[in-house]
C-alpha cells in the first residue's frame, strides 16, 4: 500500500470524527493505481462534503474517463467536515487523495469542480490542508497545477488569485488534453529539453496559448474607473488569448461513454442511486437560467445507449434506483420511448426509475401513466413562476392546465406528494406573483384531495433569485435583504393549508451567493479574510456564519451592494466579459432589452 504510514495516522484520528467512513477510501468501483506505473497523477477535488460530492455525476464521469486511460492515476478528495479539519491540523497531517492516501501537494494536477459559489472557502481549506500554496503566484514547479471548471468558472475572477487555470465548458475533451500537455511540459523540462530558466508561469502560458478555452488569470490585470467599475482587462503577455471561448463536445454524444462502474459510497448520500445523463443542454432559453446558456448546444444520447449504461451500472453496483438526469428531462426527444424501455428492463429487476425536476409540458401529462409501476414517493416540478405575464418575462412558456392535469393523474395513480420549485425576487416581481405561488400550491393540494380522497403534501420550494453571469439578467440587480425577507413572510402568512409547505432558501446565504457570483478580483481578498476568520462549509445551515462575512466585507472596504444589488448599464464592462460563452454578449443584450419592454408592459397593466 502506498503511503501506508499516512493511512495509519489518518485511521487513528477517525474514532474522534463523525461519519469516519467518508475518509477511508476503498469504496466499491473506486480505482487505486500504483503511481510508479503511470505517467501522471491527478486528483479531482469536490469542495463540499463527501455525502454530496461522491454522488455528483460530473465527478463520476471525469473519474471514469481519466482512469480508463492507463497513462493516468485519477483520485478523489472532498472537503473534510469541521471536526476532521481540526483533527488534521492538530496532528499536522495533510489532506489526501482517497485512493492511495497521497497528499494533495504530491499530485501533478488537482482540479476543482465549481458547482456552488458559497462553497469557495472550502477550496482554500483543501489547498491549505493539502500543502499547496493558496496563491498561484507562490507555487513552484514542485507544486501541482491547480485547475477549476464547472458553472462557477463562468465568472472566474473571484477565485483568480487561487487558481492557475480555469477550464471553460465541457470537461470530457479538455481535461485529458490539459493533463497530457502539462505532463509533456514537465517531462520535457526533466529531460533537459527546456531551459531551466523557463518558469512555471511560462509553462502555463504555453499551455493556454495552444487552446481557446483555458483561462490563466495570472496573465490578466484588471483596470478600474474612479467609480469602481471595470475599465479594462489587460493582458500582461501577448502569447495568451485576448478572450476565452467555451470548450464544447462536437462529437456524437454517445461517443463519450457513461460511467458503467460508478463508485458506491460507504455512507448514505442524498442521491443514493445510479445517475444517467440522458441529455446535455436545454431546448429552451429561459432568461434567468445560466445552465441553458453555458451548456449549449443541445446534445442527446440514444435510448439504447442510456438503457445499456443503466444496466451495466446496476450490475456493477446493486443500486435499486436509477435517476435520469438533464436540465429538462421531459424535453428529451424520445422521452416516452425511453421511459417505456427503462420499465421493460428494470421493473422485473425491482429497480425504480426516477425523474429529477421536470419541465411542465405536454409530455408531463404522460408521466403518471408511463411510470404506473414505479415506486411513487413524489413528483418534482419546476414551474418557476405562477402567472402567465411573469412567464413571458422570464421566457418560460408553460401551461398551468398541463401542470394541474399531471398532478391529478399522479395523485390518482398513487403519488404521495408534489414538490414545486419557484423563484422570488425576479425582475418586475409583484405581490400578485407571490400570491400566485401560494395559490398554485394550494390548488394542487385541493386536486390531491379530489383525486385520492385525502390531502397530500405539497411543498413550494422558493429560491431567492441571483442574476447570473452570461444570462440576459446579468445586468439586473439582486433584490435586497428586506424585500426577500418580506416576500417569504408574505407567502407563509398567506398560506392557510396545513398540507402546503412554503420553504424559502436562506436569505443571508443567497445574499452571499450574489456577491461571490457577480464579484471581481477585489472580492477575493474578502473571501480569503472570511476564510481566515473561520468561514467553512457555508452551504450548510449549521456551519454558515453570515455576520462573519459581512464583518469581513466591511473591514476590508468591500461593498456587497456594489456587486449584488446594483443594476448595471448595458455598456458597462463586466468582470466576466472576457469569458465568451456560447451565444455571446450581443444575444444577451437583445434579450435584456426585450425583457425591459415587457417589464414596462407589466407595470402599465397594474
Amino acid at each position: 500500500m502506498m503511503n501506508a504510514s499516512l493511512k495509519e495516522a489518518i485511521l487513528s484520528l477517525l474514532p474522534r470524527v463523525q461519519a469516519p467512513a467518508q475518509y477511508i477510501g476503498g469504496e466499491l468501483n473506486s480505482v487505486a493505481k500504483d503511481h510508479r506505473q503511470v505517467r501522471g497523477r491527478l486528483c479531482l477535488c469536490f469542495p463540499d462534503a463527501y455525502s454530496l460530492g461522491t454522488s455528483h455525476h460530473g465527478l463520476q464521469v471525469l473519474y471514469t474517463l481519466m482512469n480508463d486511460d492507463p497513462q493516468w492515476a485519477c483520485e478523489r478528495v472532498f472537503a473534510p467536515w469541521l471536526d476532521m479539519e481540526a483533527e488534521l491540523r492538530r496532528a499536522a497531517l495533510p489532506l489526501y487523495g482517497l485512493e492511495t492516501f497521497t497528499p494533495l501537494c504530491d499530485f501533478d494536477l488537482i482540479g476543482f469542480s465549481l458547482q456552488y459559489e458559497v462553497c469557495y472557502t472550502n477550496i482554500l481549506t483543501m489547498l491549505d490542508l493539502g500543502g499547496v500554496p493558496l496563491h498561484s503566484k507562490d507555487r513552484t514547479l514542485d507544486d501541482p497545477l491547480v485547475i477549476a471548471g464547472g458553472p462557477g468558472a463562468q465568472n472566474p475572477e473571484v477565485l483568480a488569485p487561487f487558481i492557475d487555470l480555469f477550464v471553460i465548458g465541457d470537461g470530457e475533451e479538455s481535461l485529458p488534453w490539459i493533463m497530457d500537455r502539462w505532463m509533456s511540459l514537465k517531462e520535457k523540462r526533466r529531460a533537459g529539453g527546456v531551459s531551466p530558466l523557463i518558469s512555471r508561469a511560462d509553462m502555463i502560458a504555453e499551455l493556454v496559448g495552444n487552446t481557446t478555452w483555458a483561462y490563466a488569470p495570472m496573465f490578466y490585470e484588471p483596470e478600474y474607473h474612479a467609480d469602481g467599475t471595470l475599465a479594462a482587462m489587460n493582458r500582461t503577455r501577448s502569447d495568451v488569448p485576448t478572450e476565452v471561448m467555451a470548450c464544447t463536445i462536437k462529437q456524437d454524444f454517445d461517443a463519450f461513454p457513461l460511467p458503467k462502474r460508478p463508485i458506491v459510497s460507504w455512507v448514505q448520500t442524498p442521491h443514493d442511486r445510479i445517475a444517467i445523463e440522458i441529455m446535455r443542454g436545454c431546448p429552451w432559453q429561459c432568461r434567468f437560467c445560466q445552465s441553458t446558456v453555458i451548456k449549449r448546444p443541445l446534445r442527446v444520447r440514444s435510448v439504447e445507449t442510456i438503457v445499456k449504461a443503466a444496466l451495466d451500472s446496476y450490475r456493477s453496483t446493486g443500486y435499486d434506483e436509477i435517476s435520469l438526469l438533464s436540465l429538462s428531462t421531459s424535453d428529451y426527444p424520445y422521452f416516452e420511448e425511453l421511459i417505456q424501455r427503462m420499465h421493460e428492463v428494470f421493473t422485473p429487476l425491482g429497480v425504480n426509475v426516477s425523474l429529477p425536476s421536470l419541465r411542465v409540458n405536454s409530455h408531463l401529462r404522460s408521466v403518471p401513466k408511463l411510470m404506473k409501476d414505479a415506486r411513487k414517493s413524489g413528483l418534482t416540478l419546476a414551474p418557476e413562476v405562477a402567472r402567465d405575464d411573469m412567464r413571458e418575462q422570464i421566457r418560460k412558456p408553460i401551461r398551468n392546465d398541463d401542470l394541474y392535469d399531471a398532478c391529478r393523474d399522479a395523485f390518482s395513480n398513487g403519488w404521495q406528494k408534489v414538490k414545486l420549485y419557484f423563484l422570488c425576487g425576479l425582475p418586475g416581481e409583484r405581490a400578485v406573483d407571490l400570491d400566485g405561488i401560494v395559490d398554485m400550491a394550494q390548488r394542487i393540494a385541493s386536486i390531491s384531495k379530489q383525486a385520492s380522497g385525502r390531502y397530500r403534501e405539497v411543498t413550494a420550494s422558493v429560491s431567492n433569485f441571483v442574476p447570473k453571469p452570461h444570462t440576459p439578467y446579468q445586468w439586473n440587480g439582486m433584490q435586497t435583504r428586506e424585500y426577500l425577507r418580506w416576500a417569504g413572510h408574505h407567502m407563509r402568512r398567506r398560506n392557510n393549508m396545513r398540507c402546503v409547505k412554503i420553504k424559502q432558501h436562506d436569505v443571508e446565504c443567497s445574499l452571499l451567493e450574489g456577491v461571490l457570483t457577480r464579484g471581481d478580483r477585489r472580492v477575493a481578498v474578502a473571501l480569503e479574510e472570511a476564510w481566515r476568520r473561520g468561514a467553512r462549509m457555508d452551504g450548510w445551515r449549521e456551519c454558515f456564519q453570515p455576520q462573519l462575512w459581512w464583518n469581513a466585507f466591511a473591514d476590508l472596504g468591500v461593498d456587497p451592494a456594489f456587486y449584488s444589488h446594483r443594476a448595471r448599464p448595458l455598456d458597462e464592462l463586466l468582470p466576466w466579459d472576457h469569458v465568451n460563452v456560447k451565444k455571446g454578449r450581443e444575444y444577451l443584450e437583445k434579450e435584456q432589452n426585450r425583457s425591459l419592454v415587457q417589464l414596462h408592459v407589466m407595470a402599465d397593466a397594474k
